[in-house]
């Protein structure tokens, strides 16, 4: 019976894992040449991850074709575009440092004119993450629900 426990346990636990979501969020304002901003417009935005600098070896390159609100803003979501090369989900982070190039073609076409590039750092949740690495002697539990519970139960044999 604690063997069925476990694997009920187990694949719970494989369900509710929390996984990082493979896409970055991306906003703009939209302007054409002259400044002024393009309200309710097509356009099409194309994205390039570059290592290690500027001009570097691209990785990865997708685009999008958003329209503009009425404030000329567009919300993307970089990593669920159209690709054109590379994969998203295989680029090695850890291997830094990467490059966001951005370029636009303000009529919604394939004429692209770069407008930014920047170079990708950290974001505060990712920064958080580090405080795993300064936990020794590992984590006392003292929530009384789990104390009651069978997965108290488990340890580091069960699950080998």
């Amino acid at each position: 019976m604690k063997n069925l426990y476990l694997i009920i346990f187990l694949f719970i636990g494989i369900a509710a894992s929390a996984q990082s979501p493979e896409k970055m969020s991306y906003q703009a304002v939209i302007r054409d040449a002259n400044g002024a901003i393009l309200k309710n417009q097509n356009v099409t935005i194309q994205f390039t991850v570059i290592q290690p600098s500027t001009p570097g070896t691209p990785v990865y390159q997708e685009f999008h074709r958003p329209t503009t609100n009425t404030n000329g803003l567009v919300s993307i979501y970089i990593g669920t575009g159209t690709v054109s090369s590379g994969n998203f989900s295989t680029v090695d982070w850890s291997s830094g440092p990467y490059f966001l190039q951005t370029e636009i073609d303000t009529t919604g076409g394939f004429n692209y004119v770069i407008s930014s590039t920047t170079e990708l750092v950290s974001v505060p949740y990712a920064l958080h993450a580090n405080v795993a690495d300064s936990l020794i002697g590992g984590v006392n539990e003292t929530d009384p629900v789990f104390d009651a519970s069978l997965a108290k139960g488990i340890s580091a044999t069960d699950t080998a």
